[in-house]
């Protein structure tokens, strides 16, 4: 196979200090409505300016406006004020659903189209996405790909993200990336990601990024029918997140607050990356971080078996 090549700059030395919140950028792709460009850029800037320097893309999110719009966003900024993370392993078209690509020569071209989406030539982190159905060819093809554009200074950082615990840790056994992002599998609903992959990347000296701490939406607003897995909640989970809602409102403190903070505490997770689609969600969400939590709360929730007894707490 002919390997393509990608025109870059240069990220320097690899691995950066990651801030405690990122931005997550699918909303702003439109990923549950349509979201106003002046809004999406709005959002964008509000987040850099109250310290949420990481900002996480992929094409996958809108068939590439989310990158679009980020690009947009951050085409009059100083590249060294924040950190860029985008994604590879689908393509996307405006006309298709998107389609597997964790090829070289697929790697190669997504990097080349978020490139332009995103107005840079280099990427800070670029994760492997999604690669359920297709590990084995994740592990083969497009990590070795990604420790060579590492090599060369392409990008800083390597990973991967998945919303399965349990595939990430395979790929991380089997792999040499620096970063994971897991998608709702360490929240204060579901903490899954404890036993296994929590304490390898501790031991390897992996950066965690947790993802999808409301667990869709769901820790937002616990109610019927809310989303849970981009899916309506089933009865039994609902009851779940119910209690800790009513356990949070016992020592006044708002859901979302605890669903935040909680995953900060193990020392595999360095950021929490939370979505926003408002200039006034980014600053929500970047209150609820600081809100400072009674420790009687965290001992009723593991009393009350939600969760693990061993889980760190903030």
């Amino acid at each position: 196979m002919k390997h393509r090549s990608v025109a870059v700059g240069s990220v320097g030395a690899g691995r950066f200090p990651l801030p405690d919140l990122g931005l997550g950028c699918a909303p702003i792709g439109n990923l549950y409505t349509a979201v106003d460009p002046d809004v999406a850029e709005a959002t964008v800037h509000t987040a850099l300016a109250l310290g949420s320097t990481l900002l996480d893309t992929a094409p996958k999110y809108g068939n590439g406006l989310s990158e679009q719009r980020l690009g947009q966003a951050l085409a009059s900024l100083d590249r060294n004020s924040y950190q860029l993370a985008t994604k590879v392993g689908w393509t996307v078209t405006k006309s298709r659903p998107p389609a597997p690509a964790f090829s070289v020569d697929g790697v190669l071209r997504s990097l080349e189209a978020s490139m332009q989406r995103l107005r840079t030539d280099h990427f800070d982190i670029v994760y492997v996405h999604d690669p359920d159905d297709h590990l084995d060819q994740a592990i083969t093809e497009t990590i070795p790909v990604l420790e060579r554009l590492r090599d060369e200074g392409v990008i800083g950082t390597i990973g991967a993200g998945m919303n399965s615990d349990l595939l990430l840790t395979e790929l991380v056994r089997r792999t040499d990336v620096d970063r994971v992002l897991i998608a709702g599998r360490y929240t204060l609903l579901e903490q899954g990601a404890r036993s296994a992959l929590l304490p390898l990347c501790l031991e390897r000296g992996i950066d965690v990024i947790a993802a999808g701490v409301f667990n869709s939406g769901l820790l937002a607003d616990p109610r019927p029918g809310a989303p849970y897995n981009y899916q309506p909640v089933p009865e039994e989970i609902l009851s779940r997140a119910l209690r800790l809602k009513e356990i949070c409102s016992r020592h006044e403190v708002p859901l979302r607050a605890a669903a935040l903070q909680f995953p900060t505490a193990h020392p595999a997770v360095h950021t929490v990356l939370i979505g926003a689609a408002h200039p006034d969600e980014v600053a929500d969400n970047v209150a609820l971080a600081k809100i400072q939590l009674p420790s009687a709360l965290w001992s009723e929730l593991q009393e009350a078996g939600l969760i693990d007894a061993e889980s760190p707490v903030p």
